[in-house]
């Protein structure tokens, strides 16, 4: 019997419909591969149709590993189809999912809490771009439900910010104009209850955007980020309160700028973040001596303890 084996048959859940496909389905396989690696008993599924979430329960997998980026499988659905089918799975639960995939709510949240996060107008209709351009420019745009920055632009004027809300409302009927932070960007990834360390992204481009992520091979990662040992900590531990405010768990990303004052902005939370080897969680965990078998296998390890914990709730009902 191989350790792998404790964790039984399990679905690797990828592809999926939202605009993140392509992403996902890259991630998904290195994920699968790299559980394969481990002699865990592991099998790509692509998540398209309701059907594809019954054949989860009529194939008997008893639990999955969600590489389901965006809307679907990053937002409490899949979460929460999977908690009813009564499989453990990876990551956030639903609630966490729902909130950190809407950057409106989770802005709300952070407010409510005290923490950094950078003045914004919700932007319903037209009417509101006034409102928005009462922040200054530039401005960030972006849809409130969107991943790998898709849809979002940077407004100058009051031209570009028409613009950019008519770009960003193709992907969502919710759009947040936000003040734009000059500085630099960081990202923090969570694993279980850890910090990993902080990666400062470098872009000739205005922003992190999809082609810096993706396509360019002009963006630098830095790790290390460059902050001293403090700065450092103080960032580990704001993204960690802003993972938990959402009610996120289990593993996931905390994106945030310091600008040229030093202070911190929280940005966003991933809570499937990219994992193909030269994605940013990978990267940081290999700065932390946990190479990509590893890391999938720690997340996936993460799910033994929801097991246990419907094994306890199945004997007090029947007690």
């Amino acid at each position: 019997m191989s350790a792998g084996d404790r964790f039984g048959k399990v679905a690797v859940l990828m592809g999926g419909t939202s605009a993140e496909r392509e992403v996902s389905l890259n991630s998904g396989q290195a994920v699968l591969d790299g559980l394969l690696r481990g002699g865990v008993n592991a099998h790509a599924v692509d998540i398209t149709t309701a059907k594809d979430i019954v054949g989860l329960y009529q194939n008997h997998f008893e639990r999955a590993f969600i590489v389901l980026h965006g809307r679907g499988g990053e937002d409490g659905q899949i979460q929460g189809a999977l908690q009813t089918l009564g499989i453990p799975y990876t990551g956030s639960g639903v609630m966490g999912s729902a909130i950190a995939m809407d950057k409106y709510r989770t802005k709300l949240l952070w407010e409510g809490c005290g923490q950094p996060t950078p003045a914004y107008q919700l932007l319903r209709n037209s009417d509101d771009l006034e409102l928005a351009a009462a922040l200054g420019f530039p401005l960030m745009i972006k849809p409130a439900n969107e991943g790998s920055s898709i849809g979002m632009s940077r407004a100058t004027t009051g031209e570009e910010l028409v613009r950019a809300w008519q770009v960003a409302r193709e992907y969502d009927s919710i759009v947040i104009a936000e003040r734009w932070i000059t500085g630099s960007e960081y990202t923090v990834a969570i694993l279980g209850r850890d910090a990993l360390p902080v990666i400062r992204l470098q872009t000739p481009n205005a922003f992190y955007d999809y082609e810096a992520k993706y396509q360019s091979d002009e963006t630098g990662y830095h790790i290390p980020s460059g902050l001293d040992p403090v700065k450092e900590k103080q960032a580990q531990d704001l993204a960690l309160e802003a993972f938990d405010a959402v009610g996120a768990s289990g593993w996931g990303r905390v994106d945030m700028m310091i600008d040229e004052a030093g202070a911190m902005w929280l940005i966003e939370v991933n809570t499937v973040p990219g994992m193909t080897d030269h994605s940013l969680v990978p990267m940081a965990a290999e700065a932390q001596g946990i190479g990509f078998d590893a890391l999938v296998w720690k997340i996936l390890d993460q799910t033994i303890e929801q097991t246990m914990e419907q094994t306890a709730e199945q004997m007090m009902e029947h007690a």
